[in-house]
């Protein structure tokens, strides 16, 4: 409460000394004393009346005590050190984080059947494609972690395991298993792709999750990825296994206005040891749906010393549409003599937000897509179309895994941000396929409807 002035004055003349007691010529010094007096205890009840009425905080921890990390279960207000980004993020000082991930997806497909093939894998299928969860967090002096299990197929499979440093604002180094920089298609998470499954050549030319140390180097729009790799965390208990090889990646990604551009280039070399003379290499594709085991196109078991693949990338995004197109070309070497062979994939896509959103985009791959207006704040969610052509082909001299050209179609609604559903279709034509339909014809079409549940945090 501000007090008057003249209470003030009042106050401070009571206690001083009678004006009959002062010399007269004293008396306007002693006035101009008191208002000095009084202005500058204005002054400080004005300071204090501020405090007072600003935001209490919660009550300081001892004096050389830190303040324990806390658990929210009210409002994100009540606990500053618990964070909200899809799922709770519970953080300490001196830079210690915690926080869990997962996601699950659950599909369904119907893949047509040619004349005269009878496999149990055609028709209606379904099945829990992804079922992950996982934590990741930094550790103080720039460290960070991430460890995610896949409890979906029969047996829990280790995901990613893998440590990381921020040696500088530029340079990140990653150790343990993690993607080595196949292409863009393949860096993107599953929970942002725009089709159910990834195009054709991901799968056909086993790209897959190492163990390995990396780093990443970043100027501006402009950043570099190279690392050496092993195997799977899964085939590293495989006495045989000693296999290894280095991946590089290179992205320009400028923002020009309201413009994202995307253009990139990878290399990749890999020797299998001696898994080359006790395991065989095969290079083949299911018909775009995971829940069916049949592959139409697919080379014999081959035993491959070394593979060299190489590809390029772009993309666009400008507001609601994006286009973006992959080429890569992978060289087998067999154990021995003999020829090598060369397979190809690649394939070309354009996207359309319905309702006006733009894809999500972030460190050289797609990101999280935010929705402009989600069903709980009595929207209608984001919903996207979009087309793609897709083509492999493993025919290569003598060898002949047969060649695949898609047309497909995907329909996705996005409700909220972290909750997806998706319906796929596609025509496939074969020439050369692996499985000869009726009178031994092996050039054929196929049509796949799919559809998708996904949630992730």
């Amino acid at each position: 409460m501000k007090l008057p002035v003249w209470l003030m004055a009042a106050t401070m003349l009571a206690g001083a000394a009678p004006a009959s007691a002062q010399p007269s010529s004293d008396v306007a010094a002693e006035i101009a004393a008191l208002r000095a007096q009084v202005d500058a205890l204005q002054a400080r009840m004005a300071e204090l009346e501020a405090r007072a009425a600003a935001p209490q905080s919660a009550p300081a921890a001892a004096a050389g005590q830190s303040a324990p990390a806390a658990v929210r279960t009210a409002a994100a207000e009540e606990a500053p050190n618990v964070r909200f980004r899809g799922a709770p993020e519970i953080t300490a000082p001196g830079g210690w984080s915690f926080k869990p991930r997962g996601r699950l997806q659950y599909d369904v497909a119907y893949v047509s059947r040619p004349d005269g093939i009878d496999d149990p894998g055609l028709g209606f299928s379904n099945e829990l494609r992804r079922a992950r969860l996982g934590v990741e967090g930094d550790i103080p002096g720039g460290f960070g972690y991430v460890f995610e299990l896949d409890f979906a197929g029969e047996d829990v499979e280790i995901i990613d395991a893998l440590l990381s440093y921020e040696a500088s604002d530029a340079l990140r180094l990653t150790l343990g298993q993690h993607n080595n920089f196949q292409s863009l298609e393949e860096l993107t998470s599953s929970r942002f792709t725009s089709f159910i499954e990834r195009a054709a050549f991901t799968d056909a030319f086993n790209f897959e999750r190492r163990v390995g140390l990396s780093a990443t180097l970043s100027h501006g729009d402009l950043f570099a990825q190279a690392g050496i790799f092993t195997d799977n965390i899964a085939d590293l208990s495989d006495d045989a296994n000693d296999g290894g090889g280095v991946d590089g990646r290179i992205v320009y990604a400028p923002r020009l206005g309201e413009t994202q551009l995307h253009l990139g280039g990878s290399a990749h070399w890999r020797d299998n040891g001696e898994l080359a003379a006790t395991a065989a290499t095969r290079y083949r594709q299911r018909p775009l749906a995971h829940s069916t085991d049949v592959r139409f196109i697919g080379t014999p078991a081959l035993p491959i010393e070394q593979e060299t693949s190489y590809g390029v990338e772009a993309a666009i995004i400008h507001g609601p549409f994006h286009a973006v197109g992959e080429a890569h070309w992978l060289e087998a070497d067999p154990l021995g003599p003999g020829a090598g062979q060369t397979f190809f994939g690649a394939y070309a896509e354009i996207g359309w937000f319905i309702t006006g959103e733009s894809r999500g985009y972030k460190d050289g791959r797609f990101d999280r897509t935010r929705v402009s207006r989600p069903v709980e704040e009595g929207g209608v969610g984001a919903f996207q179309l979009n087309l793609r052509y897709d083509r492999l082909d493993l025919d290569s001299g003598t060898i002949l895994g047969g060649t695949q050209d898609g047309m497909q179609a995907s329909l996705i609604w996005i409700p909220t941000d972290h909750v997806r559903f998706l319906i796929n279709y596609a025509r496939l034509d074969y020439d050369n396929a692996s499985l000869p339909a009726a009178d031994g014809d092996r050039d054929y079409s196929v049509d796949v409807v799919a559809a998708r549940a996904q949630i992730d945090f």
